[in-house]
């Protein structure tokens, strides 16, 4: 079965963070379409909404008045945002967060902000037509009200085509090896963030720890790697303390973080099995005259 080529908008101003994430996303079928700085790239998203299935920014590009434009128009799209894992909203709050340093995970987060997305919309319908204001737009304002980004996803893509199918070329275990350690490389770099912000910030321990299921379930990470991750990070903690003097009892506390990673991995996977399909009207008869025939045997 073919691949659908999903176009993704980026809003990213600096060069080298931009060639870091098309050699990212190289690939894959997503492919980047950067907007026109020089012009006004809020006004392009708008015009050309029918031509993106995703937006990659860089945290920072929106600021609060052009993100409440977008909200306003209905012009929600999946949307990854590359910086530091503050717990701040940049576009709206189904958007992931992706530190700059493990942009080996940002096809995993695009998967997962799509198939988030798509979840999201059918659970609550489309978030358009629910945006707060729009009875007050104008009548270009009100056809992107009207513009059904989900409906859009679901024709092109298929919803089972996102969530319940992960692409298994980019399985774990069916990456080369160098390209295995860089990504589990990076995945250690979320969970150190997600530890650090644990008990401390919620808001960007929540970031981090979306940022670690969503990578750990669209490449298949072993749930016993996941353990040895938790492991061998706080045990580098307690050596770190102990040699600077310090108690490291505390440490303990962190078996929290895991069983929140736990809970949130069994959840993608709960969500992942598909609903039950109805049978064929042959499928239908066939069992009713296999229990006719056990009923009278």
């Amino acid at each position: 079965m073919p691949v659908t080529a999903l176009t993704i908008a980026c809003l990213i101003r600096d060069q080298r963070l931009l060639d870091c994430c098309r050699l990212r996303l190289g690939d894959t079928a997503l492919r980047l379409e950067p907007l026109d700085w020089s012009a006004d790239p809020v006004a392009q998203l708008r015009q050309r909404r029918a031509g993106f299935d995703g937006l990659l920014l860089e945290r920072g590009a929106l600021d609060g008045e052009n993100g409440q434009l977008l909200r306003d128009s209905g012009l929600l799209l999946p949307a990854v945002v590359i910086g530091e894992v503050s717990g701040d909203i940049d576009y709206h709050p189904t958007e992931l967060h992706l530190p700059p340093d493990q942009l080996e995970q940002l096809p995993y987060s695009m998967d997962a902000a799509i198939s988030g997305f798509l979840r999201k919309g059918m659970e609550a319908g489309n978030p358009a037509a629910s945006s707060p204001g729009c009875e007050q737009l104008s009548a270009q304002d009100q056809d992107a009200a009207h513009w059904k980004p989900v409906s859009r996803l679901k024709g092109r893509l298929g919803y089972l085509g996102v969530f319940y199918k992960r692409d298994p070329s980019r399985f774990l275990r069916k990456l080369p090896d160098q390209e295995r350690e860089h990504l589990l490389g990076s995945l250690e770099r979320t969970y150190r963030d997600l530890l650090l912000s644990y008990f401390r910030d919620p808001a960007a321990a929540n970031q981090a720890l979306e940022s670690f299921v969503n990578t750990a379930f669209f490449c298949d990470l072993p749930v016993t790697k996941a353990v040895e991750i938790h492991i061998n990070m706080i045990d580098n903690f307690d050596k770190q303390l102990k040699m600077e003097g310090h108690k490291s009892d505390f440490l303990q506390d962190y078996r929290l973080a895991l069983i929140d990673v736990m809970a949130h991995l069994c959840e993608m996977y709960r969500r992942s099995m598909p609903p039950d399909l109805p049978m064929s009207p042959a499928l239908t008869s066939l069992s009713a005259t296999k229990a006719d025939s056990a009923a009278t045997a």
